[in-house]
């Protein structure tokens, strides 16, 4: 049978693989295999909650083994390290356990097709100090050690003797797109909640102080005006700090330094500014990449140096359409709209009809940012709206949960993901609103 290999199980990986094994795999037209570093997906958008411990990743991963036994295809744990175009082969580094053990050794991995769906990485520019004294929010185990250094400083505060010292319990947020100014509502959110819960020595409003610094003269600077002044509006209510225009210039163990001067105590940094394709992809076998590493594609998402090697999501460079500009930006409703179109290439490969693949155009479908129970503004946009509808409130809310549920479905279906929904509603009534551990 034809050998479809997928590296990257993220959203558009795993519902691609998900949607082959359906098809193509049920059918044994083709050998679907799913590579991922990591042994569970968790929808990227979903990273902040988490962080912030208002979400309990137990509750929301799916096990990669468990998906491609229900779906047929299959799962193999590793990460791709090397590429040998001639042999059409990848290979995947050794498996570690936390303790520097060998569990898995090197493996190599043929393929007919190859697609590469490996996402991005947060992208420090080079920052003085950013990479050893900050925390990404790019995988389950970042957000999870975010949450448990935010948790312990704030157990420490309640318990100590001597007064909060400066910078204790102060958050720095670098970089004020999507990410940052989710992540800092959802914080202003969750510890209060913390302190909720017992933890009577600490004075949210007075104690734990959020900074969001972004180079830019504006909140969520790849979004239209009214969303980032209606954002700006909503975190200024929750007394979050905005520094705006201003360059992170070194980040130490105490803190950050901006261009101008500005110095923030802290010891909890998240870097969400800019991304990267991962390192090893750049120039990967001889295949086309840009500045940030992504892999150059053409309009069939085809690398432009092999016709067996295709790449989407956030790792690639891909123009909106033909003839373009402009290329598509890093966003969950691309890879989802590039999965669908890798079905429709990967079924006509398969039949022998690979000098007849779809051509890829990018819809903008809008953006909605998500403020937890503060708020959620954004934009719709299409044919049907008549251009561009701005929502915000209860309307943008529930467009946003839809999203995930949309994900949800992609993965599992309709019904399963209604039965889903109801036993999370169910189980909240006797659940803890924010994580305690």
């Amino acid at each position: 049978m034809h050998k479809i290999v997928i590296v990257g199980g993220g959203a558009g990986g795993l519902e691609l693989a998900t949607k082959l094994g359906d098809s193509l795999g049920k059918k044994e037209k083709a050998e679907i295999v799913l590579i991922d570093a990591k042994k569970t997906h968790v929808w990227k958008p979903l990273l902040h909650e988490i962080a912030a411990g208002s979400l309990n990743p137990d509750k929301d991963q799916l096990d990669y083994l468990a998906q491609a036994h229900w779906h047929n295809f299959k799962f193999r744990l590793g990460k791709m390290d090397g590429l040998d175009r001639n042999k059409k082969e990848i290979t995947l580094e050794p498996f570690l356990d936390s303790d520097g053990s060998e569990i898995i050794p090197r493996r190599i991995f043929k393929y007919d097709t190859l697609i590469l769906s490996i996402g991005s990485t947060i992208n420090d520019f080079g920052i003085k100090g950013a990479a050893d004294h900050t925390i990404a929010l790019d995988t389950l185990n970042q957000a999870e050690r975010f949450h448990s250094k935010l948790h312990k400083a704030i157990l420490k505060a309640q318990t100590q003797s001597k007064p909060l010292i400066k910078g204790q319990l102060e958050v720095v947020i670098v970089g004020a797109g999507a990410t940052g100014v989710e992540l800092a509502a959802e914080l202003h959110k969750a510890t209060r909640e913390m302190a909720a819960y017992g933890l009577d020595n600490i004075n949210p409003d007075r104690d734990i102080k959020i900074h969001l610094i972004e180079a830019s003269q504006k909140l969520l600077p790849a979004l239209p005006e009214r969303i980032s002044d209606s954002v700006r509006f909503e975190l200024e209510k929750l007394n979050i700090n905005l520094h705006l225009g201003e360059k992170v210039t070194e980040v130490t163990n105490l803190g950050i330094t901006t261009h101008s001067g500005k110095s923030i105590l802290s010891s909890l940094v998240v870097w969400a500014a800019g991304i990267k394709a991962p390192n090893f992809l750049k120039n990967i076998a001889g295949l086309e990449t840009n500045y940030i590493n992504q892999l150059k594609v053409n309009s069939n998402l085809q690398t432009t140096k092999d016709k067996n090697i295709f790449a989407f999501g956030d790792c690639a460079e891909c123009l909106v359409r033909p003839g373009s500009i402009e290329f598509v930006p890093p966003r969950a409703q691309a890879a989802h709209q590039q999965a669908s179109l890798l079905l429709k290439s990967m079924k006509r490969v398969v039949s022998g009809k690979e000098n007849f693949l779809p051509v890829y155009v990018y819809k903008d479908y809008g953006s909605l940012v998500n403020l937890g129970k503060y708020s959620t503004v954004g934009n719709l946009m299409g044919s049907l709206l008549g251009g561009t509808m701005f929502i915000e409130g209860l309307l943008a809310k529930i467009m946003y949960l839809m999203l995930y549920q949309m994900h949800l479905t992609a993965l599992h279906g309709f019904s399963s993901v209604a039965f889903r929904l109801l036993a999370k509603i169910i189980s909240r009534q006797t659940e803890a609103r924010v994580k305690l551990h």
